[in-house]
């Protein structure tokens, strides 16, 4: 795919705000992608968006599942007063770059307003010195109580104004990058898709709520049974003042995980179908969790054989992510190979060995 044509996809996919709770939005965006590239689309009861590729071996076919979530970290109004709007998270925001964040309340109409904090002198000691907490920001739509009461309610989602930037011929900048740029990699695993024959049947999955419950992909899981699955997500990407050890560059690859969700025999094949494609990655260790779908993913029913793929993300749950295309384009193409060259029989093959190769 041209890189002109990439963005594009990008801008689609982060323009819809699509809230954990909240995403309907995104999901209708994510049908009208896929349905010219799946040969049945649904949507499940928590809202996930499932798309079906038919294999090519004999029935009964073992069931692959791929999941990208859907949902986006946002703010949510918790009360009014004299007009201006009190807020609580959705999704772990960072309270540290909230006030003057530009912003957008879905109320029974969308209005813009800006997030605002009190001059510090106006704050309790306590609150003076460093971020100020959440519990002392407002949203301010400029809006008379009266007419604020007409048009938002209590509950109602706040999303960040969108702002989608290119950064020099490869980066991009947007929220709601965590993790539509996954859902971009899975989107474009699909049309690759298109003319190459799978054994497998392909599940795609679109999952609702992985910033707040992980109940989207856990209740598709369960309505698919899936033999394996393969959990796309970000990661830390490396920048001013970040570990080295626990963050990864933009645009020299991707990240495959090591650790208690990640089944070994996963990685293995992952690890030498990378090299095999001369795609760079870096083994990323995940020893308790991965903070991904793929905690709930692979305890569902008997267990789930499950891997964990992340595309390295600067300035991670902030309005400015930043994402590389090329490691966009790198997870596509590492999935739709894996899709097409899964054996029939591999799951015969498969056991847990503790123990990755150097």
């Amino acid at each position: 795919m041209k890189t002109s044509d990439l963005s594009n996809l990008l801008r689609k996919l982060t323009t819809p705000p699509g809230l954990s709770g909240y995403e309907d939005t995104i999901a209708r965006e994510v049908e009208s992608l896929w349905k010219p590239l799946v040969d049945e689309l649904s949507r499940n009861r928590l809202g996930s968006v499932l798309g079906f590729r038919q294999g090519s071996g004999e029935p009964p076919r073992p069931r692959l599942m791929m999941v990208a979530h859907q949902d986006a970290i946002g703010l949510m109004v918790s009360g009014i007063k004299e007009g201006f709007l009190r807020l609580t998270e959705i999704g772990g925001v960072d309270h540290r770059i909230l006030p003057g964040q530009l912003v957008q309340i879905h109320g029974k109409r969308t209005l813009p307003a800006v997030v605002v904090q009190p001059p510090p002198f106006l704050l309790p000691p306590e609150a003076q010195e460093g971020s100020v907490p959440l519990n002392y920001l407002w949203a301010d739509t400029g809006l008379e109580e009266k007419e604020v009461r007409r048009w938002v309610q209590i509950g109602a989602p706040v999303s960040f104004a969108r702002n989608f930037l290119e950064l020099g011929s490869d980066l991009v900048c947007s929220p709601s990058l965590d993790n539509r740029a996954s859902l971009c990699a899975l989107t474009l695993c699909l049309q690759e898709l298109q003319g190459r024959k799978h054994a497998w049947d392909v599940w795609a999955v679109s999952s609702t709520q992985e910033e707040e419950t992980l109940g989207g992909a856990a209740t598709s899981a369960f309505q698919i049974r899936p033999d394996l699955a393969v959990v796309i997500d970000v990661t830390h990407g490396s920048g001013p003042g970040s570990p080295s050890h626990k963050s990864y560059p933009l645009g020299r690859g991707i990240t495959l995980g090591w650790g208690a969700t990640v089944h070994p025999k996963l990685y293995e094949t992952f690890k030498e179908l990378a090299e095999k494609m001369e795609i760079p990655y870096r083994m990323e260790a995940m020893p308790r969790y991965s903070g991904t779908d793929a905690d709930r993913l692979q305890t569902v029913a008997e267990g789930i054989p499950t891997m964990v793929i992340s595309i390295p993300l600067r300035y991670m749950h902030t309005p400015v992510e930043i994402v590389s295309k090329k490691d966009v384009q790198r997870t596509a193409r590492l999935l739709a190979e894996f899709a097409t060259t899964l054996e029939i029989d591999f799951m015969d093959k498969i056991q847990w060995d503790e123990t990755p190769k150097a």
